[in-house]
């Protein structure tokens, strides 16, 4: 009724919609449809049996009004407004149908006319609100993104006053403030380190896979994380000046400039509404000439019940709504309704590295040992040192020792590594800065391994015995991020489906970038790699592929992701990443697997013939019926009732039904078509 919903003006304008709405509206009219029917004397006619009992006459219209203004009340509204735009569509064509059916019953009802649509009119809304509900399922909230950047921060700052550290909300939060950001908490606004250092975990928002080391005087962003020690930050930007909500406003931008995208079935609406519209007033008035007003007025509601879109309706509709459910069960989230309409015409796939090509988790991919010792001896002692660290690097470096030495007296060296003993003697593994703090050189038998190590990119960290202030390098690792091991495969199925340019993005450097694009085959796998990019970067890097003249899927993970996701014709997001990066696209592939992008074009292309081929149906159907309805053909004896134009338009949503089933045979494995 008057105030559940707001203007609808066509289908891609849905303000003030929810599914939820359409959920309660589809089931109530449904619920008040079913005694309209099951008691027509037309139905009773079809089906051989009969019902008479005190008041049957008023079912027809008492129930049949429900569902009109009930039901049929987004429909009038959208009229309203396709009306006052000049854009008439798919809403305008259905409330025509629906306030014509009405206005006839009603005067039959009256004894005006013999013209009873009360079971047509409660089928055609009940049937159109099923379609919108699931429509409405299939699109995408814009503003889920954006409180997803917000859920980034934290509630509450400590902030450093007089030596005192007080509690208070980050919006408290003023320039030149200092805060104290403890080991595992999130900086709650952009600033400087003042006092200790910590490496801060960024690939949330640089996109940089291992965290980064931080001394005072360095800059540290909102929303990133202080992985191992206590810091004090003075904030130099709060609020809307923060680089998250920085990202926050290209999400934002990004989702607004994607939105205008005109469904495929508005277009066939606007159509056929002038030609329904011209064929109704030249049928009056052809009919009205001819001396027969009741023949007019006959013909012309059954030209305008009959090109009531039902199946034009349904047809996208219906499609979109199966093709999300295949999908979902392959692992496959189609979350924008217009997404899979779109990816079956992109030719550039944009890949993020870190999470998406690779897992986004380090893995000791060497070991190198001086003269003496074995590299298994290594891996076990530098598996012990760092046993008791919780540092990503020191993870991977007990997973690939298995079976690790024990150890004692574990001390982090903040900054530079990790220090324990074993078996009496003093033991230590980090990076560079460990070496320098000790005056250590690396042994000429292991420079030249680390130096090419460190030449594609990798983490290189040292296990070194101490003695005496000093220490003597025993051996070294190499960390990478690992590349999954099926994005050779996704790969190679976009290249087979015909998709031209394939391309790679990444905070990381340029050493990291190119070392992972050659291991994936760096031309004719990967045709161009963007590396040491920021947020903005990313979302340019987009823009600046589309500016070519590509159509472009961006495939994700983080925050970082997030602007690029939206700008993208297809943002495609990895499902084990941030929800920020998940609410941002229009889909979501739940397996973290790759090779789903290859799987989303197959069923993209899928949908699309399914799409075509229903709204092929609905407009032949409207070709042939429309002008039988007028009756064109009537010299000969054929004409078209009102009452078999609802059967007609009836059948032609079960067509549109049956062919939409299809979809469910359609494979989103790689052996799949």
């Amino acid at each position: 009724m008057p105030g559940d919903h707001a203007d609808h003006g066509g289908h891609d304008k849905h303000a003030g919609h929810d599914p939820e709405q359409f959920r309660r509206k589809f089931w109530l009219s449904l619920a008040l449809t079913v005694p309209i029917v099951v008691t027509s004397e037309m139905v009773m006619d079809w089906f051989g049996y009969s019902l008479d009992f005190p008041g049957i006459d008023w079912i027809g219209p008492v129930l049949g009004s429900a569902v009109f203004l009930y039901g049929g009340w987004p429909f009038l509204v959208g009229a309203v407004r396709e009306v006052r735009d000049r854009a008439p569509g798919m809403m305008l064509l259905i409330a025509m149908a629906i306030t014509v059916a009405y206005g006839a019953s009603l005067a039959t009802a009256a004894g005006a006319f013999d013209l009873d649509f009360w079971w047509e009119l409660a089928a055609l809304v009940t049937i159109m609100l099923l379609g919108h509900w699931q429509e409405m399922k299939a699109i995408g909230q814009a503003q889920g993104a954006l409180a997803a950047l917000a859920a980034l921060l934290p509630d509450d700052a400590e902030r450093v006053t007089g030596g005192a550290v007080e509690t208070v909300p980050v919006a408290a939060l003023r320039l030149g403030d200092v805060v104290l950001v403890r080991p595992g908490g999130r900086v709650p606004a952009d600033g400087r380190l003042t006092e200790g250092t910590a490496e801060v975990d960024e690939s949330m928002i640089t996109g940089e896979s291992r965290p980064v080391p931080r001394e005072p005087g360095d800059r540290v962003v909102a929303g990133t994380v202080v992985t191992d020690s206590a810091v004090r930050v003075r904030i130099d930007a709060v609020g809307a000046d923060t680089a998250l909500a920085g990202i926050q406003r290209l999400v934002a931008q990004a989702q607004a400039s994607g939105g205008r995208a005109q469904v495929l079935a508005d277009r066939f609406a606007a159509a056929l509404f002038y030609v329904a519209a011209t064929v109704a007033v030249v049928t009056f008035f052809a009919w009205w000439a001819a001396g027969n007003l009741d023949d007019s007025v006959v013909r012309t509601i059954t030209v305008l019940v009959i090109a009531c879109p039902h199946a034009l309706g349904l047809a996208i509709p219906l499609v979109i709504a199966l093709s999300t459910a295949v999908s979902a069960r392959a692992g496959i989230l189609v979350k924008d309704r217009l997404a899979l309409e779109r990816m079956r015409t992109v030719d550039a796939v944009l890949f993020d590295k870190t999470g998406t090509l690779t897992k986004g988790a380090h893995k000791v991919t060497g070991v190198a040992a001086v003269d003496g010792v074995t590299e298994q001896e290594v891996l076990r002692l530098g598996g012990g040192v760092e046993a008791d660290s919780e540092h990503p690097l020191a993870k991977a470096i007990v997973r690939a020792a298995g079976s690790p030495a024990g150890a004692s007296e574990f001390r982090s060296l903040t900054g530079r590594g990790v220090q324990a003993t074993i078996d009496g003697t003093a033991y230590a593994v980090g990076g560079p800065a460990l070496l320098r703090e000790l005056g250590v050189t690396v042994p000429a038998t292991l420079a030249s391994r680390t130096e090419s190590w460190a030449g594609r990119g990798a983490a290189v960290l040292h296990l070194l015995r101490l003695s005496g202030g000093t220490g003597e390098v025993l051996g070294a690792f190499a960390l990478e991020d690992e590349v999954r091991p099926e994005a050779r495969e996704a790969i190679a199925q976009l290249r087979e489906q015909g998709v031209r340019t394939i391309a790679m993005i990444t905070g990381d450097s340029r050493a990291v970038a190119e070392a992972v694009a050659a291991d994936l085959g760096f031309r004719p796998g990967i045709d161009e790699v963007f590396a040491e990019v920021l947020p903005a970067d990313k979302d340019r890097a987009v823009a600046d592929l589309q500016a070519r003249g590509l159509r472009v899927a961006m495939v994700g993970d983080g925050v970082n992701d997030a602007p690029a996701l939206a700008r993208a014709d297809v943002g495609i997001a990895i499902g084990a990443g941030t929800d920020v990066a998940i609410e941002s696209a229009g889909v979501v592939l739940a397996s973290s697997d790759p090779r789903g992008v290859s799987g989303v074009i197959r069923l993209s292309r899928a949908a699309y013939r399914k799409m075509i081929q229903n709204l092929s149906w609905a407009a032949g159907y409207n070709i042939i019926a429309i002008p039988l309805a007028a009756g064109v053909l009537a010299w000969a004896g054929l004409t078209l009732s009102p009452a078999v134009g609802a059967v007609l338009m009836s059948a032609s949503t079960i067509v549109v039904a049956l062919n939409a089933q299809l979809l469910r045979r359609v494979r989103l494995t790689p052996e799949g078509s």
